[in-house]
């Protein structure tokens, strides 16, 4: 739950009107606007915007197309409406105003961005749904994947806990595979390159398309089985006119159905009563119930300590009874009245956002550049933790001849977090579970107090805090020998980086005195590094062509290939000699008591690649029968040499029967209504074992059951065989749609009906 507080709005009032007129001058030096706003047949269109150009005054259209407006004398006005051009006209003294609005082609003939290309939408034949930018601009969320919920049907994302860190769940039409160490979620491309949903910045979205079946991702061929959500950023303008914005938002955000506890006599009676029951005699005895009550209805004083009306104070915990130097246990001797979820978790947090971006140029060369800064608070209130992005975006588009273009844009996202180590997924079952309402939270003297409780460890257990760098870098080349003809030469670098530190320090409880008593007594750093490095090259050709303005045809190949390396390594060392410098040097190596413990060190490197060849016929007949086949034969190097390459096909097929002839007379009510179906076959190669196909001895050291020369010697295990078959897994998907759009398109919507087959896992169905 967020609360976004825009900082300004505009409200336009409504004032219909019931006669068609001319212009009125009145005393003010005002004229009064009537007039009617049609489309180009003569129908009324309803809701049409009026509006004084530079203001905020403005009307619309009632149910006739009637309006009217008082402007000033010579104003401009805008008319504008979805779907139609927008027209501006001088109001001027005698001239009757009827307007009659063009349809926008542009609109009408929307483009959507597909693999390796865009299509007009009344063209696709596949599974596709696009977001637009304004759709992703109303929702005040930190990331994408938070604004695409629920925004495209068939996507499913899931958010399974509320850690600031957590990656959102995302798959495309439910699970995709159930094989071991396999992936179903779509594959992310952000112009063309793999990237992260949840490190671009919204605000630099132009539109987003969601690939859902075999035969709208199948150009993707291994790297998309699962489907495919493709995200296009912005560009700088070309119309010589430079263009800065800047925007913000400052969200409060609350936990949703966060848990209470009941108080402490209700909790002591519901304990006492459930042993009742079960024959296990009372927990609370009399005069501990008396002291309960009793703190219950006294008031707050200090940390472990509440007053009563007469002024004596009473104290959350006692003494032990073995040796008053000490506190008692917390279950058998506290009296304290504690919601920890109260005590532990916020109520609100507060969470800012700041936009700035910059862009213009000329046909020949533009430019956009934005930046952008997210702080987000998290919901702990015992112990630091919170999450901030930095996002910077540059792009350029240059004209370097006429046949020859070249584009470059950077994209650098920054991440850094912080929370208690002892923060984990497990703290909510610990709460629950061991957080009694009568533990107490503080002793009498202030400090925190675990018998067990997790207070302590959130406040004084260490920290947990990484910091996460990515880079994107794209160049491109479009070449344009001949009219309709592009050659696509595109190369794609990112890296990622990740440091991350964190320790566990040595607990304390403290006694009657105040003095500090160990209470876990293990301390340890971790440093950790992981760095990857994602190359890719594509380069493919396209060619267009009209026959005799009815047979549309465009074809299209190309090449693929792509390598992942990473190299991580990490160290653990135990000892932290120094509580406020918990860095690696300053350990001693050595356990609380002395004893020397051996770090834990660990490092590796892998690798993988895959090469692909593509392509794609399209051909439609005058815009109302489409046909789509795509090819894609890729290798990998996930498996042996003898199941490596596969080649994997995809049709699919449609029919704009709202462009028929005998549709005609229809076309005002029904504007959109296409039939379509497709068959695909796609490879998933996206196991997490990038070595699958190789076994490696497992080394036991000193495990010999025989002595030799007085020692245990060293001994390795035999591997598992490897499957011969080991390779591909494959998944069918059949898909008919139908989509359809009433009254000129105002409404619009459309019907799925798929199978995914995944060959050796089972069927789904929808």
């Amino acid at each position: 739950m967020g609360i976004l507080l825009p900082i300004s709005s505009n409200l336009y009032a409504a004032q219909p009107a019931n006669v068609l007129s001319g212009l009125s001058i009145e005393q003010t030096g005002k004229i009064t606007v009537k007039g009617k706003v049609t489309d180009a047949s003569g129908e009324p269109i309803i809701g049409a915007t009026i509006l004084e150009k530079g203001t905020t005054n403005g009307v619309t259209t009632d149910l006739d197309g009637l309006f009217s407006l008082t402007t000033q004398k010579n104003a401009e006005l805008e008319i504008s409406f979805v779907g139609y051009k927008t027209q501006t006209l001088k109001a001027t003294s005698g001239k009757e105003i009827l307007v009659k609005l063009l349809e926008d082609t542009k609109l009408l003939d929307e483009v959507v961005v597909v693999g390796f290309g865009s299509q007009k939408k009344a063209n696709l034949t596949g599974a596709v749904s696009v977001v637009t930018a304004d759709e992703i601009a109303e929702r005040p969320v930190s990331n994408v994947s938070q604004a695409l919920q629920g925004v495209v049907p068939g996507l499913n994302i899931s958010q399974t806990n509320g850690s600031l860190e957590d990656t959102p769940s995302i798959n495309v039409r439910g699970m995709g595979t159930i094989g071991q160490g396999s992936s179903g979620s779509p594959l992310v491309l952000i112009d063309g390159m793999e990237g992260d949903l949840n490190t671009i910045n919204p605000q630099d979205i132009a539109n987003i398309s969601v690939l859902k079946d075999a035969a709208a991702s199948s150009i993707y061929g291994s790297r998309a089985p699962f489907g495919v959500i493709l995200i296009t950023t912005k560009k700088g303008n070309d119309d010589g006119k430079l263009t800065l914005n800047y925007n913000n938002s400052f969200r409060w955000g609350n936990p949703i159905n966060k848990n209470h506890m009941m108080n402490s006599v209700d909790f002591a009676s519901f304990l006492n009563d459930a042993n009742t029951n079960s024959s296990s005699g009372v927990f609370f005895d009399n005069e501990r119930m008396a002291k309960i009550v009793e703190y219950h209805n006294a008031r707050p004083y200090k940390p472990g300590q509440r007053i009563t009306e007469d002024g004596r104070i009473l104290y959350a915990l006692s003494p032990a009874s073995w040796d008053e130097t000490v506190w008692g246990d917390g279950y058998q001797v506290g009296i304290d009245d504690v919601d920890r979820f109260d005590v532990i978790y916020k109520d609100w947090t507060f969470s800012q956002e700041h936009n700035f971006s910059a862009n213009g140029g000329s046909k020949k060369f533009n430019y956009y550049a934005s930046f952008n800064y997210l702080d987000q608070g998290g919901l702990m209130n015992i112990g630091e933790e919170g999450f901030k992005r930095y996002n910077v975006t540059a792009k350029i588009n240059s004209e370097l001849t006429k046949w020859l273009r070249f584009n470059y844009s950077m994209r650098f996202s920054r991440q850094d977090q912080k929370r208690p180590s002892r923060l984990t997924s497990s703290l909510y079952q610990s709460i629950a579970r061991q957080g009694w309402p009568t533990l107490p939270l503080y002793d009498p003297n202030g400090y925190y107090y675990s018998s067990p409780s997790p207070e302590l460890g959130l406040a004084e257990g260490g920290t947990d805090q990484w910091q996460n760098d990515r880079i994107y870098q794209q160049a491109g080349l479009l070449i344009e020998p001949i009219k309709n003809w592009l050659t696509h030469v595109e190369f794609n670098y990112s890296t990622y980086h990740q440091d991350r530190h964190w320790d566990s320090q040595v607990l304390y409880n403290h006694n009657v005195a105040g003095d500090p008593v160990v209470y876990e007594d293990g301390s340890e750093v971790h440093e950790g590094f992981y760095k990857n490095a994602h190359l890719t090259f594509n380069a493919y050709t396209e060619y267009t062509h009209l026959f005799n303005d009815t047979h549309n045809l465009h074809v299209m190949a190309g090449f693929q290939a792509e390598e992942m390396r990473v190299k991580q390594y990490g160290l653990t060392r135990n000892g932290i000699m120094f509580p406020n410098k918990p860095v690696i040097d300053l350990t001693s190596g050595n356990s609380f008591y002395g004893e020397a413990m051996t770090p834990d060190v660990y490092g590796n490197l892998s690798d993988w690649s895959t090469a692909g060849f593509f392509g794609r016929v399209n051909y439609d007949y005058m815009g109302r029968y489409l046909f789509e086949a795509n090819i894609r034969a890729d290798g990998s190097s996930r498996f042996r040499s003898d199941n490596r390459w596969k080649v994997f096909p995809s049709v699919s097929v449609g029919w704009n029967i709202a462009q028929e002839k005998f549709f005609e007379p229809l076309s005002n009510t029904i504007g959109t209504l296409k039939l379509r179906g497709s068959f695909g076959s796609l490879g998933n190669q996206n196991t997490t074992n990038w070595y699958q196909t190789y076994q490696t001895l497992a080394i036991y050291s000193a495990s010999g059951a025989w002595l030799m020369n007085g020692n245990r010697p060293n001994t390795a295990g035999t591997p598992g065989l490897v499957s011969t078959d080991l390779g591909w897994e494959t998944i069918q998907s059949y898909n008919v749609g139908l989509d359809w759009g009433l009254l000129k398109n105002r409404l619009t919507g459309s019907f799925e009906y798929y199978i995914r087959d995944n060959q050796k896992h089972g069927r789904q169905r929808s």
